[in-house]
């Protein structure tokens, strides 16, 4: 079971505040708050200084529940 899916209030659709927070830190990537109002990549970015304040807790969650439970990529260093 996804602890993601049953512990949060968050919006975790992909490219959400909270699913870029994961994604920083699955990649070994900073804290660098944004997220996408569409789809990853192809649609506006919004970063940190347009982000509201749960925005940017939902990123920070992201970015620490992914450092807790999560995974890393393995680059193969």
């Amino acid at each position: 079971m996804d602890s993601r899916k049953t512990n949060s209030h968050h919006d975790l659709r992909h490219g959400g505040p909270w699913d870029r927070g994961a994604a920083d830190s699955y990649y070994h990537r900073p804290r660098s708050p944004h997220y996408y109002v569409g789809s990853t990549g192809t649609s506006l970015r919004i970063d940190e200084e347009n982000m509201t304040e749960e925005e940017l807790r939902d990123y920070y969650e992201g970015y620490e529940w992914n450092e807790t439970f999560g995974d890393k990529k393995d680059w193969g260093w």
